[in-house]
């Protein structure tokens, strides 16, 4: 660290440029070869370096100096440059409009923080993503009311060029709500730059999960998978992925906690669900129904894994669970990898519990945990239809078994509605 005595006696060595004299927490002192001195910050801002001017020495003292550097350190804290933050102030007291000086980035991060609270872990490191990777280096420290719809598009396609279709919408979908966001503050002069620009985007049909809906086919992967001859643990997730329908990382995070063998229920945990991070603090557990069948796995399974934690733990690390690339790969080694994902067996009980045995739609969804409304427009209680899917998953259960053993089985016929 510099004492007074230093900085008055800094000097820059004949035939350089500049030196610098180091303080702390990038605080230095820059003095030229005609002596003048001068203060500087330096800091990193999404990965790339900046330094702020805090003033000359010794107008500026060595106190005043490192006053400035924490000031400036608080605000990297809450998310603002301080470059950008200075800037602003400028324009302000030169009568500029307060607005003109708001950068992009400045708005984006504090949507993010008024935002993230509510959002789960996951969403909010996407989020977070593409704000840093795909906005911020093309329109971060740009004044959002400088900002061309053009220019946005641009950075946009950017994300299409390396071929990341999805995450293009995504990014337009993010930068939509940044303006929103502003949009209030921004007097009446300003629009929602961001409407209309999807429909420059490269057209985008969702990716679907590969799923086998055809009884037939359905049949020759059951019997697939029951002459499984991989090991026991992978063998068993992977019989218990089409009579469960839960998402993977569900399936193979199950713990034997949450199983109650002899009530043939398996309790999620709110907090594993796939839901905003207040659903999962305060929402309640997802109550999967299991079918004989697949008590009867478990319970052979249970001499081998039971005294862990995870019901399918890993073969290297008996704390962790199996990868989600374990049932993937299996499905391959059987041959069925480009037809039927994990994912999709979802997909396939959803279409063949309704087309197929012409269940009711209401339990189906609570038992795959989605959240939808009835005729009345109420969220419906998905504890109210318990009983129903029990009802529902044994004969799940039990068509699949027919399947397998290659019984002709008749479409029922479809409910009037």
């Amino acid at each position: 660290m510099l004492t007074n005595i230093q900085c008055k006696n800094a000097l820059c060595p004949a035939g350089e440029k500049r030196a610098r004299f180091a303080d702390s927490g990038g605080l230095y002192l820059e003095v030229s070869p005609t002596g003048s001195k001068r203060w500087f910050l330096k800091y990193r801002i999404n990965g790339k370096e900046s330094r702020l001017a805090i003033g000359a020495y010794p107008a500026v003292s060595l106190v005043d100096a490192r006053l400035a550097r924490d000031q400036a350190k608080a605000q990297r804290r809450d998310g603002v440059d301080p470059v950008a933050a200075r800037k602003a102030k400028r324009a302000e007291l030169a009568g500029v409009p307060k607005v003109e000086g708001v950068t992009f980035r400045a708005v984006a991060l504090e949507w993010y923080g008024n935002q993230v609270a509510g959002w789960s872990d996951t969403h909010a490191e996407r989020c977070k993503r593409q704000l840093e990777r795909d906005l911020f280096p093309l329109l971060g420290d740009r004044p959002m009311a400088s900002i061309q719809p053009m220019e946005l598009l641009d950075a946009v396609k950017l994300v299409e060029k390396r071929g990341a279709i999805e995450t293009a919408y995504r990014v337009l979908t993010v930068a939509g709500q940044v303006w929103k966001y502003w949009l209030p503050t921004a007097g009446p002069a300003q629009r929602n730059i961001t409407e209309g620009l999807v429909n420059r985007l490269t057209p985008y049909r969702g990716k679907k999960f590969a799923a086998i809906v055809d009884p037939g086919r359905m049949g020759e992967l059951m019997r697939a998978i029951s002459a499984y001859k991989g090991g026991l643990i992978v063998g068993t997730a992977l019989r218990l992925a089409p009579l469960l329908y839960q998402r993977p990382g569900n399936l193979r995070e199950m713990e034997w906690a949450e199983l109650d063998l002899d009530a043939a229920t398996w309790t999620i945990p709110s907090a594993k669900m796939k839901r905003t991070k207040a659903e999962k603090e305060h929402g309640e557990p997802h109550v999967v129904p299991m079918p004989r069948q697949a008590v009867a796995l478990l319970r052979e399974l249970q001499p081998f894994t039971g005294r862990g934690r995870y019901v399918f733990h890993g073969e290297r690390d008996h704390q962790r669970p199996i990868s989600d690339n374990s049932v993937r790969s299996a499905l391959y080694a059987l041959g069925f990898g480009k037809e039927q994902s994990w994912h999709g067996f979802r997909a396939s009980a959803r279409t063949m519990l309704v087309d197929q045995l012409n269940l009711d739609h209401l339990a189906i969804e609570a038992n795959l945990a989605h959240a939808v409304k009835d005729a009345n427009g109420r969220s419906y209680n998905r504890t109210q239809y318990l009983k129903q899917r029990f009802d529902q998953i044994q004969q799940w259960a039990d068509y699949l078994d027919r399947l397998a053993a290659g019984a002709e089985v008749i479409p029922m016929p479809q409910r009037v509605a």
